[in-house]
């Protein structure tokens, strides 16, 4: 299984560039070479970074919103994830890598990209314990001793 992963990630190491190299070389002799590094540099990378903030930002809203109501935000951290994952191929100079951050960006294919990995990937992980971030259940606190701040000394002579 590892040697196989293995195996895949060498090939997309070397496979994805050299493809790559090939679409830019198409588009900049159909275009022209100033015109698919503008189209390369600007449009593409410009308006991909806008999206990914704007798009992280929104995720990381609906984060924090479940996390004050005390749930897990479990499809937001995987939505978090491939906007990530967005950015990194928005970064990487290329039409095809950029052609699939954008569509990673985009909610709808997002949402099913995020459902495939979900349903492939939920039985190998588990939340266990989880409290709303007091680690109580929600209403209930820990027993203990309460600690007055203002009889509180530190003094060595006592």
């Amino acid at each position: 299984m590892v040697s196989g992963m293995l195996a895949l990630l060498i090939l997309l190491l070397v496979s994805v560039p050299l493809v790559e190299l090939y679409v830019i070389v198409q588009v900049a002799g159909g275009l022209g070479v100033g015109q698919t590094i503008l189209l390369l540099l600007l449009a593409v990378s410009v308006v991909g970074a806008w999206m990914v903030r704007r798009s992280g930002l929104g995720v990381l809203n609906q984060i924090r919103t479940r996390l004050e109501r005390g749930e897990l935000p479990g499809n937001e951290l995987v939505d978090g994830v491939l906007i990530l994952v967005a950015g990194a191929l928005m970064l990487t100079p290329g039409f095809l890598t950029d052609a699939v951050g954008l569509v990673l960006l985009f909610p709808p294919t997002r949402i099913a990209v995020r459902s495939v990995l979900v349903r492939r990937y939920s039985k190998r992980i588990t939340a266990v314990g989880w409290s709303g971030g007091t680690g109580a259940p929600r209403g209930h606190r820990r027993p203990g001793p309460t600690l007055d701040a203002d009889a509180y000394s530190t003094d060595m002579d006592d």
